[in-house]
Parts: structure tokens; sequence; C-alpha cells
């Protein structure tokens, strides 16, 4: 996910984006945890998008409170 995408959407979109990719994350780590986990790297992946879209909603957070 790029970060120009990810600033089209609306902090709604965002949300729920959000919420998805925490689920996601819970369960990459617990097949990990249980030896099942194939790609390995979509962690690292998972993670650098949840920051990614918790950057861009705090930016737009800030922007509509100034």
């Amino acid at each position: 996910m790029k970060a120009v995408d990810v600033r089209a959407k609306t902090e709604d979109q965002l949300k729920e984006e959000l919420v998805g990719l925490k689920k996601e994350q819970f369960n990459l780590r617990f097949q990990q945890a249980t030896g099942q986990l194939e790609n390995t790297a979509r962690v690292r992946q998972v993670r650098r998008d949840i920051a990614r879209i918790q950057t861009i909603l705090r930016e737009k957070t800030q922007t509509s409170a100034a």
C-alpha cells in the first residue's frame, strides 16, 4: 500500500482499513507462533501498513483541528 493511496481515502475508510490490518496482524502472529506461517515477509508489510495509516490519520486529525 502506497502513501498516496492512503491519503486519498477518508478517515472512516482508513479506520476500517486499520481494523482489518490489526486483525490480519493478530492472525499472522498466531500462525507464526504455531509454526504455520508461510509468508514471513507479510508480517513486516502489515506492520508498516498499520504505521502508515496511523501516521496519515494523525496528520488528518491535526489539520482538521487547526
